[in-house]
């Protein structure tokens, strides 16, 4: 049986999600990968596979508890689950007389109510006497408001004090509980594709990596416990915070 780490919330493999996957993979642990696209899914599990590692794609929505007992379910098939990311959320800039009821409830269900479903199946399976991690990706959001992004904004702040919460409760039972806050512009596939001359235009360190983003979740994931951090923030050194 393997070490097996969860990591929801995976598109193509140089983003958040699938670079997490791969960090994990690349330390010996059976990786299940979930997301919404099979094919993007598949694209990661090649990627890791290539590379020595070892990955399974389960597809689902993330906000649906049935679909999230069955992504439970595969990876508890797999082995002894050491850590769990959620990795899921959206942002697009939305002014607030555009923003809809059904937008501001789609985008607190994906950021919020997802990770909700996951700690619910996550923390029994972490909380059995050997510990384990339960890891959130946050964003610049987590902390301030803007213009534009009250929608995100409002739910990864929820994001934030669920996490708190979990962390407070299950921490001294031995679930180490993190947030990761990602204050910056990601140089992955998604963002390139959309913003390549922005990119390019920030120049060197302008942006963050989605490597050494996967270097501070695999960093919290072994922490000792006598030093546990529960958030930390990562930016690139030309981000104004």
């Amino acid at each position: 049986m393997s070490d097996v780490a969860v990591v929801l919330g995976v598109g193509v493999p140089d983003g958040v999600g699938g670079a997490v996957a791969r960090r994990f993979a690349d330390e010996g642990m059976l990786v299940v990968v979930a997301g919404r696209t099979q094919s993007k899914l598949d694209e990661t599990v090649d990627w890791i596979s290539a590379s020595g590692g070892n990955a399974v794609a389960v597809t689902g929505d993330l906000t649906d508890a049935s679909d999230q007992d069955r992504l439970f379910a595969a990876a508890a098939e797999k082995g002894d689950i050491k850590t769990v990311i959620y990795n899921a959320g959206n942002n697009d800039p939305i002014p607030f007389e555009q923003l809809t009821e059904d937008t501001f409830e789609q985008f607190w269900r994906i950021c919020c109510y997802g990770a909700f479903l996951t700690a619910k199946r996550a923390i029994p399976l972490l909380n059995n006497g050997s510990g384990g991690s339960l890891l959130f990706t946050g964003a610049s959001a987590s902390t301030r408001g803007r213009p534009n992004f009250g929608h995100f904004a409002s739910a990864k702040a929820a994001l934030r004090n669920l996490a708190q919460a979990l962390a407070r409760e299950y921490g001294p039972q031995g679930v180490h509980v993190g947030h990761v806050v990602i204050d910056g512009i990601i140089n992955g596939d998604n963002v390139r594709g959309r913003f390549g001359e922005y990119l390019e235009n920030l120049g060197d360190d302008g942006a963050l990596a989605p490597s050494d983003i996967a270097d501070a979740f695999w960093m919290l994931h072994i922490q000792k416990k006598t030093a546990w951090s529960h958030e930390i923030d990562l930016r690139p050194l030309k981000e104004n915070w």
